[in-house]
């Protein structure tokens, strides 16, 4: 969730993008206090070319005290006494007016309290567009997340006036203090987890419904005025960003061709969304001194190029594996030429259809359920080594039931991760960690979710509008992702059909032991532990760290139980022979000091 999520923007339909003017639905996370009446019009005189809709404030004759309307946020606004609030806004009087007055704009609960006010001067002299920026600092914080933003005017002396309003938006403070930046506590758990690659811009975000509504970098940078997208406050230069604050690799798609309702461009007909991707890595990573794209960035405030080394061509072609048969080639050759040093990642199913050339890297997804993850732990040791790559850019145990993976939560779909299908992630991880020759990453999807208003389920990281609820496979994506080897070592393998999984990997400084039981993932007994005896040919510590989540397979983190499952940490005998009882259902991380 980009926009109400990790997107600090606190405002709903800020700027009425995408919206039919006129219609109630126009008007959705707005609302009129006491008599003023708002509607959306399409401006004769619009704020920008590219926003082009405004919300008309009409202040009916017979008010008197305040009036004026709110948006209430993404299912509410946490406001806090400790912030200092960012607030902007454009207006401007339709007709020429003898009216001067004051516009207060304020942040107010829902009861009306008004908890930060700020007074800003306007008169209908002029009919052009004037921007308002005011800083709001609550008295104190409130009691609930039911909070507005609100903007009125005194009812009594602007009786009569029309106000056109355009481009709203309310910040708090943000991840390292960035301006349209990310929301502190969602990004700080992504960061905290120490992730290692970020994949952006999202693989339906990408696509679009229609080629016309894909996801165009180039329409996501510079002033917020000039971003036409439902979802392009959050752009290209801020994703980028992130991935540096955050100390990340990006892995970036480029439009490939297709769209969401079925749409693939012919082939005679690419050359310029060929074009527009080339540009789209030019601006990431090309010479500012050379080229247009690059210089933009430059522009933009980041003259030195960002770090790029895997570019996705599309998002889960294998939907439109008939055309991708020509687009593949279509956009690889070209991109592989300009940008040599690059990884091209396909994103058909793996060897189908058969492209060319060869793809360099596929990328997999996999939404399955815990019993499949715990079965498939082997599913790469199987893969040929012929230098494919692959990326595992999405996978997630998100159902029970085998039959009908996407069905309702009532047919088995998960709405929180539970601890049994974490278990089974961690077996298919353990996988990965050991087929890491050919899979040089993994990402977690869907990454976050709003609990009130969640397209996909499970997610990572599960939030509303006040805090952040992080999942049981949070924990275990941040136990692999804490503890990350540099060499894997040998040991005798898991059954494949069994139900203890377990790899050992590595560092200058430590041996690290993963381990995850999954017992009653398929005789769903729930009960039984296991016991793992480790023999190993050098010497370590004879006291180690047992990292370990655990808990009731079907138990999940919730809004209403944050922390139900944690992981916990104790100090456990080792040395060259030691024993660990895992316990059932649990991931367990071990790691001991190596001797000098």
């Amino acid at each position: 969730s980009g926009d109400g999520g990790l997107y600090g923007e606190l405002l709903q339909n800020r700027a009425f993008q995408q919206v039919t003017p006129g219609t109630s639905g126009a008007l959705n996370a707005w609302s009129s206090i006491n008599g003023g009446s708002i509607s959306i019009v399409s401006d004769d005189v619009p704020v920008s070319n590219s926003l082009r809709n405004s919300l008309r404030f009409d202040v009916p004759n017979g008010l008197s005290g305040p009036v004026g309307f709110a948006n209430s946020g993404f299912f509410g606004i946490k406001v806090d006494s400790a912030w200092t609030y960012k607030a902007s806004f454009h207006f401007r009087f339709p007709t020429r007016s003898s009216f001067r007055g004051n516009l207060v704009v304020g942040l107010r609960s829902s009861s009306g309290e008004i908890l930060a006010s700020a007074t800003v001067p306007v008169g209908g002299a002029s009919t052009s567009w004037r921007q308002v920026n005011v800083s709001l600092r609550p008295s104190s914080s409130a009691s609930s997340l039911s909070n507005q933003l609100s903007v009125t005017v005194d009812g009594n002396a602007a009786r009569g006036q029309k106000i056109n309003f355009a481009m709203f938006s309310l910040f708090p403070p943000t991840f390292k203090n960035r301006p349209n930046g990310m929301r502190i506590d969602i990004a700080t758990a992504l960061a905290e987890m120490k992730p290692g690659v970020f994949r952006f811009p999202g693989g339906n975000n990408l696509e679009g419904q229609t080629p016309a509504s894909r996801w165009q970098w180039n329409a996501t940078l510079g002033s917020l005025l000039d971003r036409p997208g439902k979802y392009d406050g959050l752009g290209l230069l801020e994703f980028l960003t992130f991935c540096e604050d955050v100390g990340m690799e990006p892995i970036m798609a480029v439009w490939s061709g297709f769209a969401l309702g079925g749409a693939s461009i012919a082939q005679d007909q690419l050359q310029p969304f060929i074009q527009q991707a080339i540009d789209q890595i030019n601006f990431v990573i090309g010479d500012a001194r050379t080229n247009a794209a690059a210089a933009r960035r430059a522009a933009l405030g980041h003259p030195s190029p960002f770090k790029l080394n895997f570019v996705e061509i599309g998002n889960e072609d294998f939907f439109a594996a008939d055309t991708y048969t020509y687009r593949w080639p279509a956009f690889v050759n070209p991109l592989k030429s300009a940008f040599p040093h690059l990884k091209f990642i396909a994103t058909s199913n793996i060897n189908d259809p058969v492209v060319t050339p060869k793809p360099q890297v596929y990328d997999h997804h996999v939404y399955q359920t815990p019993t499949f993850f715990a079965q498939n732990s082997f599913f790469y040791d199987d893969m040929a080594r012929d230098g494919t790559q692959y990326f595992e850019g999405e996978y997630a145990a998100i159902s029970t039931n085998p039959n009908d993976i996407f069905g309702t939560p009532a047919d088995g779909r998960l709405p929180f991760p539970t601890m049994q299908g974490s278990a089974g992630e961690a077996a298919y991880m353990i996988g990965m960690e050991r087929n890491s020759d050919i899979v040089f990453a993994a990402a977690y999807a869907p990454l976050l979710g709003h609990v009130s208003n969640s397209q996909w389920t499970p997610n990572l990281v599960g939030f509303d509008s006040g805090q952040v609820f992080k999942s049981t496979s949070y924990y275990v994506q941040q136990l692999f992702s804490l503890n990350k080897g540099t060499e894997y070592l040998p040991s005798t393998l898991p059954s494949r059909n069994g139900t203890v999984f377990w790899g050992v990997t590595r560092d200058r400084t430590n041996l690290i032991i993963k381990a995850s039981s999954a017992s009653s993932i398929i005789s769903n007994t729930g009960s039984s532990s296991a016991t793992l005896n480790f023999v190993l040919p050098f010497n370590v510590a004879s006291v180690g760290t047992a990292h370990l989540l655990t808990g009731a397979a079907t138990t999940s983190n919730t809004p209403t139980s944050p922390n139900a499952i944690q992981p916990i940490s104790r100090s456990i005998r080792t040395g060259r022979r030691f024993s660990y009882i895992a316990p059932a259902v649990s991931v367990t991380v071990i790691t001991i000091r190596r001797a000098a």
